[in-house]
């Protein structure tokens, strides 16, 4: 399947499959659903789905609905997201690359200031970063830990 999106070209012959899932269905099923995860020449990334008539790829005319098929582009978030649900982790790495583990952490309490803690987790909102990565960071800058 070949399609123009947004001014650039999706093309299933050109492009790289890097990863397929199936819901196990036969194609003759309604139900059936198959997706299939592309890698441009550019590394951009695309998915490739089609299935029956009761699939989320149907075609609709009215009360009626058929086996079509579709391109969805891609950011590559969203492709390790759809790699991740839909893929064991040999395949995932395969396409993504090995996955390093971060660092063993200790976990320890401490006490601390009000207004600081109120801080750090208004920056979390904020950023996504969570508290422990941020007292790391402080630390490490001060001077403790890896460098």
């Amino acid at each position: 399947m070949k399609k123009v999106i947004a001014g650039k070209v999706y093309n299933t012959q050109t492009a790289e499959c890097v990863g397929e899932w199936s819901n196990g269905h036969f194609t003759s099923d309604f139900y059936y659903c198959e997706e299939n995860l592309h890698r441009k020449r550019t590394g951009e990334y695309f998915l490739h789905g089609k299935g029956g008539a009761r699939s989320k790829y149907a075609s609709r005319s009215g009360n009626s609905s058929g086996w079509d098929e579709a391109i969805i582009p891609m950011t590559i978030e969203e492709a390790k997201v759809w790699a991740e649900e839909n893929l064991d982790g040999d395949e995932y790495e395969k396409i993504f690359g090995i996955i390093e583990e971060p660092d063993i952490t200790t976990r320890i309490n401490w006490t601390l200031d009000t207004d600081i803690v109120e801080d750090l987790r208004q920056r979390t909102v904020e950023t996504g970063v969570p508290v422990s990565r941020m007292v790391s960071d402080v630390l490490r800058v001060a001077g403790y830990g890896k460098k």
